[in-house]
C-alpha cells in the first residue's frame, strides 16, 4: 500500500531511471569532440589508476612517512584488497556491459580490460587509498581525494564506466577506507 502523493519505485524501477540517465550522460560525453591535450590528461589519469600510482605512494610512505607510516600503507593495502574482492563478486553478478561496448567513445580508443563496468574497480581503489592514507596524513587527504575524483571522472570521460559506477565505486572505496582505519587503530 503506497502513502497518497508519494510515488513507490521498485529497486528493478530505480535501476531503469539510473540506466537510463547514466546512458543520457554516455552519449553526450562519447560524441563531444574533446580537445587533444584534454584526451592525453584524461588517459594519463586514468592510467595512473592502474595501481602504480598508489603502489608508489606506499613506496613513499614507507620510505619518508612519520611514526605511522606501515599502519597508513597497511589500512590502504587492507581497504583496496577488500575493495576488489568486493569489485569481482559484484562484477560478476550484475554483468552490466561498458558503455564503450554499448556505443563507442567518439575520441577515446582505449581498451577495457574486460566487458563489465559494475562498479568501478578504479575509482574503489582510488577512494580506499586518498581515505584510509588520509586519515593518517591529514595533509595529504585533499590532494588524494581529488586525485581519487580525477580517476573516476576519466573513466567516465574515456567510456570505462557509468557514472554510477564510479558513484557507487566512489562509496564503497570511501567506507572500506574507513573500515580499515578503524580495524587497525
Amino acid at each position: 500500500m503506497s502513502v497518497p502523493g508519494t510515488s513507490s519505485l521498485s529497486a528493478g524501477g530505480l535501476f531503469r531511471v539510473i540506466s537510463r540517465r547514466d546512458h543520457a550522460l554516455m552519449r553526450k560525453i562519447h560524441h563531444w569532440d574533446a580537445p587533444r591535450w584534454f584526451r592525453a590528461l584524461m588517459i594519463l589519469i586514468t592510467r595512473g589508476g592502474d595501481g602504480w600510482l598508489w603502489y608508489a605512494l606506499g613506496f613513499w610512505l614507507l620510505l619518508f612517512g612519520r611514526s605511522h607510516r606501515l599502519a597508513a600503507v597497511l589500512a590502504g593495502l587492507l581497504a583496496s584488497g577488500a575493495g576488489l574482492g568486493i569489485y569481482v563478486l559484484v562484477k560478476r553478478a550484475t554483468r552490466r556491459i561498458r558503455p564503450c561496448l554499448v556505443e563507442p567513445n567518439l575520441w577515446a580508443q582505449l581498451l577495457p580490460p574486460d566487458q563489465y563496468s559494475f562498479p568501478s574497480g578504479h575509482t574503489i581503489v582510488a577512494f580506499a587509498n586518498a581515505v584510509s592514507v588520509g586519515m593518517f596524513y591529514p595533509a595529504m587527504a585533499l590532494p588524494l581525494s581529488l586525485i581519487a575524483l580525477l580517476i573516476a571522472l576519466s573513466r567516465v570521460l574515456l567510456g570505462m564506466h557509468f557514472l554510477s559506477d564510479v558513484v557507487v565505486g566512489a562509496l564503497l572505496g570511501t567506507a572500506l577506507g574507513y573500515v580499515a582505519v578503524w580495524f587497525l587503530a
